[in-house]
């Protein structure tokens, strides 16, 4: 079964040669909405997706403004409107050592160095200069993160494990 992840939402058109406004929901908007990149629209929660290419991109305040080929017209995107736009699993590519995608830490296990488990991450938020964390933790209450090294000593993907030395007062 094929993997789809999410690298923005199409929320208006912009003009009426075919741009549409896109809220960008990836770290790698460069790669994504490069000219030539193949883009999938997901509307509705169909099965089939409709697949783009991607003309031009410019970013525009706090959103992308995309054309696709094929669509140089107002008309042949209004129908786009609140469509998610993916990628394959197969496209996302590889990370440099250290890096991760957000799919891979979502739905780890936090543990600190000396076994106590804090819970599962189910969300990641990017307010500023790092990543945190929001963690499920046992009791129901949700642990906040931060994703600095100071704090994270240890990621395994594979076993959806994280071993972390909690800073004072960070799970009080």
């Amino acid at each position: 079964m094929q993997k789809w992840y999410k690298v923005g939402k199409i929320v208006n058109t912009h003009g009426i040669r075919g741009e549409v406004r896109v809220v960008s929901s990836t770290d790698f908007p460069e790669e994504r909405y490069q000219k030539g990149s193949t883009l999938y629209i997901f509307k509705n929660n169909e099965k089939d997706p409709v697949e783009v290419v991607v003309a031009s991109s410019r970013q525009h305040k706090n959103f992308y403004l995309l054309t696709f080929e094929g669509h140089e017209s107002i008309e042949k995107v209004e129908g786009y409107k609140e469509g998610v736009l993916k990628v394959s699993e197969e496209q996302l590519g590889a990370l440099d050592e250290g890096e991760y995608y957000y799919h891979e830490i979502i739905g780890c296990t936090i543990s600190t160095a000396e076994g106590e488990e804090i819970g599962v991450i189910k969300e990641i938020l990017s307010p500023g200069a790092n990543d945190v964390w929001v963690v499920k933790g046992k009791s129901g209450k949700e642990v906040l993160i931060p994703y600095i090294d100071d704090v994270v000593k240890k990621i395994d993907v594979r076993a959806k494990s994280i071993i972390i030395e909690p800073m004072e007062g960070l799970l009080d």
